[in-house]
């Protein structure tokens, strides 16, 4: 089993709109660990660690995010994998 691990930014208005959970809901979906957290900046970081595919699929799906959201960019980097439990939220 192939583990890789990405770092995104997502911005826009991603904050109070149920965003890391829905993250974390399609990133449990998807088999992945790691977390997604509010920065002061208003916008959201997500750490995933998994199939690289399944990488892939959750990148996409961070365009979109939960119907009340409007991502405005999302800008992700490989990171090393950390071991992870579960995907949470911060």
């Amino acid at each position: 089993m192939s583990r890789a691990a990405l770092r995104c930014w997502v911005s826009g208005r991603v904050q109070g709109v149920f965003f890391r959970a829905s993250t974390r809901d399609q990133a449990r979906r998807l088999g992945l660990t790691g977390y997604a957290r509010n920065l002061p900046d208003g916008r959201v970081e997500v750490v995933a660690v998994g199939e690289p595919a399944a990488l892939e699929r959750l990148r996409d799906w961070l365009w979109q995010g939960p119907p009340a959201a409007r991502v405005e960019d999302v800008r992700c980097e490989p990171v090393e994998p950390r071991p992870f439990a579960d995907f949470t939220t911060a």
